[in-house]
């Protein structure tokens, strides 16, 4: 089951790959700062500097720049990598290029989550916030799983893309009917974390959803290392020492860790962990342990450069991250796509 429409162009040299590699790692430093310093009150790239350097609690720009927009900046980096590598990971599992890491329910579960505790217990901190998606995520990709006999030799792509449908759909209707029958307070705070945006993320935010992430990108980087094996078959992967129901398991576990802890923390980002390993594939090729971090590095500049548009399209609004990616990164994947630069799984 396969998304992609075969590659004409080779991906690049190992010369290309570390110049490409290196432009990108000395642009993400450049957009850190303009995160700092734009916003409905730019500061100056000097203030910016000076607040990192040397922090005074009296000025207040300084605080601005440390207390509001360096977590803001910090919670992007870590929901780009999440969902960058849950992108790719599910990509591998599902055999589907046009994959999502949604599609195992993990946004629908988290939206559940989060409106069934509001309808339950009013206002919420974002801790509270934070734990009811993670919870909803959890569940929500649980049920997935067991529908699909992940971890089994019964378990097969397809029946993890129907299974997620179908999960998808039902709490989507569940939440749908929990806000029906809520307050007008219920909806609107829902309605603020659904849009998927940084705004507001604090330092609370971040240290809850940092050990998550760090959890999953670990075991993303144990599995990339079996996905390649696992992509050529049951009977070829067992001949290469991999067993496939563990690394599917081990796979779909990890997927649900990123994109939940990343859903969790700033809402439903579509459409990021699509298009970063679509990227990334088209860079450097077939190699899934290659692939994972290229496919982090793109998804937190895509994501970190959609937040700052975001801000400075239609100041004072701030647009929300989730919007700008679908349409900073939608045309460019049709781009991709009608030129048949995406490679195979």
């Amino acid at each position: 089951m396969s998304g992609s429409t075969g590659n004409r162009s080779a991906p690049l040299s190992a010369a290309q790959r570390r110049l490409f590699a290196l432009g990108l790692l000395l642009s993400l430093p450049l957009l850190g700062l303009f995160s700092l310093a734009v916003g409905s009150k730019p500061v100056a790239w000097a203030t910016v500097l000076d607040a990192v350097r040397a922090f005074d609690p009296t000025q207040p720009d300084h605080l601005l720049v440390i207390h509001l927009r360096l977590p803001r900046l910090l919670i992007g980096v870590l929901v780009g990598a999440a969902l960058g590598a849950a992108g790719l990971l599910i990509q591998a599992v599902t055999r589907n290029a046009l994959a999502d890491p949604g599609i195992l329910g993990v946004n629908a579960g988290a939206s559940l989550g989060v409106v069934v505790a509001l309808a339950l217990f009013g206002q919420l901190n974002m801790g509270s916030q934070i734990f009811a998606a993670m919870v909803g995520a959890f569940v929500a990709g649980l049920a997935v799983m067991l529908l699909a006999g992940a971890g089994t030799v019964s378990s097969s792509p397809t029946r993890i893309v129907l299974a997620g449908v179908a999960v998808s759909a039902v709490l989507l209707s569940l939440s749908q009917l929990v806000m029906i029958n809520s307050t007008d307070q219920v909806f609107d705070h829902y309605r603020n974390w659904v849009v998927g945006a940084l705004e507001g993320r604090g330092p609370d935010v971040l240290l809850t959803t940092l050990p998550f992430v760090l959890a999953g990108l670990a075991l993303a980087l144990y599995v990339s290392g079996h996905l390649d094996a696992l992509g050529l078959g049951q009977d070829m992967g067992l001949a290469l020492g991999v067993h496939r129901p563990l690394v599917l398991g081990l796979s779909l576990l990890t997927i649900v860790l990123l994109a939940g802890a990343a859903t969790a923390a700033v809402g439903p980002i579509a459409f990021l962990g699509l298009i970063a390993p679509h990227l990334a594939r088209a860079l450097v090729g077939p190699n899934h342990r290659r692939l994972l971090g290229w496919s982090v590095l793109l998804a937190i500049f895509t994501l970190l450069l959609a937040d700052i548009a975001g801000r400075v399209l239609a100041p004072p609004a701030d647009l929300g991250a989730g919007l700008m990616v679908a349409l900073i990164g939608g045309p460019f994947f049709v781009m991709l796509a009608r030129r048949d630069r995406l490679s195979e799984l």
